[in-house]
């Protein structure tokens, strides 16, 4: 499937891109090229092949939750700048 100078262009003035002739030409071949690949992608029989949200199966790379003792409060604030109690202190915030 070919795409036309024209359909260039008006891709362009929809992203509010300025192109020159050279970048025009470019991209009509270029575009051109992929419209082709996914033509032939299209022509690909597909029957058997269940719809997928992801080419690769995904797997949860999450290690699983361990219950575990907290850290003590002196080793929380060990590299704290500021300490108030049991809080942070922070500067304040506008």
């Amino acid at each position: 499937m070919a795409i036309s100078r024209e359909e260039v262009l008006h891709v362009a003035r929809l992203a509010r891109l300025a192109l020159t002739d050279d970048e025009i030409e470019r991209l009509t071949q270029e575009l051109g090229k992929i419209l082709e690949a996914v033509g032939v992608v299209s022509e690909l029989d597909l029957a058997d092949v269940p719809p997928t949200s992801h080419p690769l199966d995904l797997v949860n790379v999450w290690d699983e939750d361990v219950l575990r003792d907290s850290l003590a409060l002196d080793e929380v604030f060990a590299n704290a700048p500021a300490r108030d109690g049991d809080l942070f202190r922070v500067p304040p915030t506008a």
